[in-house]
């Protein structure tokens, strides 16, 4: 109770406020849909301000990368969007993959950053170059989704197999990498051989020590190359929900413990912190609230969350 008598806010009270004071209005519109009863067709409205007449999105939907030209970040967020409202059909995945085929290397596959970026501002570890190759990062999360949602292009063929490729050879990675695999695979057609390679990855996950299973000993604990200091990943990272096939990855001990850890990480504002490098100010605040609502999604996912 607070000094005045009255009940405390739920986690999910202190959240909303805080997305109805910093998000954009994309993030807005999500958490209406999820936690508020809204209708799809409100975030499917502000998502639309993100699209171009290729068929890509661009406009920092993925806040790392500025400017209004689409690339394949922003349009894979796009589709975890869709994905999330149920509207990742019909014409629209059609002239997304027609975007996807323009955009693609050689191989068929999807560069984290196609060369148009360079006149735009983005973060240093998103540099483009003229002749990118094809990565997991950018191409696992788009075909995973396609095939989920049962969108069938002439692209995702060679797109496809380029993932399968990747994912059953993988020997050093990290954790983006891991989470990129996850979501192709997620979304395989062939469900035998999908679970077949997540338990080979969840093995690679736990071997190299790309997850941090006792939050008490984060300090003793070295992150990946290249990532933030203090940038671990969690159980949750990867099983963002129960039926994950990254579940099985963790005893429910270790998930407890990283749900624990993830419920106490909400700050006082409402909000859940990033952990990733800050290379300029908007992108910590158009981050947040993503953050945040990916947070009330996994603690609601394995009952976590209650109340307003």
């Amino acid at each position: 109770m607070a000094e005045n008598g009255a009940p405390q806010p739920t986690s999910l009270a202190r959240a909303e406020r805080f997305i109805w004071l910093t998000a954009r209005v994309l993030e807005q519109r999500r958490f209406a849909y999820h936690f508020l009863g809204g209708s799809p067709d409100g975030v499917d409205a502000a998502l639309a301000a993100y699209a171009n007449p290729d068929g890509g999105y661009g406009h920092a939907l993925e806040p790392d990368l500025r400017g209004p030209l689409s690339q394949p970040l922003h349009t894979a967020h796009a589709l975890y969007v869709l994905d999330l409202v149920g509207r990742c059909g019909g014409q629209r995945a059609q002239r997304i993959c027609r975007y996807l085929t323009g955009a693609s290397t050689l191989e068929g596959a999807l560069p984290a950053v196609h060369p148009s970026a360079r006149s735009f501002p983005a973060a240093p570890w998103l540099p483009a170059a003229d002749d990118p190759p094809s990565t997991l990062l950018a191409t696992g999360p788009v075909v995973g989704l396609l095939h989920r949602n049962e969108v069938w292009h002439a692209w995702l063929f060679r797109a496809t197999d380029f993932c399968w490729q990747v994912v059953e050879s993988l020997e050093r990675t990290h954790p983006y990498e891991v989470r990129a695999a996850l979501a192709f695979l997620e979304g395989a057609p062939d469900r035998p051989r999908a679970e077949a390679a997540a338990q080979r990855l969840g093995t690679v996950v736990r071997d190299q020590r790309l997850v941090l299973l006792d939050p008490d000993r984060a300090a003793e604990t070295p992150v990946p190359d290249g990532y933030a200091p203090g940038e671990h990943p969690f159980a949750y990272d990867y099983a963002a929900t129960p039926d994950s096939l990254a579940r099985r990855w963790f005893t429910d001990a270790e998930t407890d413990r990283a749900l624990d850890h993830l419920a106490a990480l909400q700050r006082e504002d409402g909000g859940w912190p990033v952990n990733w490098r800050v290379w300029t100010p908007v992108t910590a605040l158009e981050g947040r609230p993503m953050v945040t609502l990916a947070a009330l999604l996994t603690l609601r996912a394995y009952g976590r969350l209650t109340g307003r």
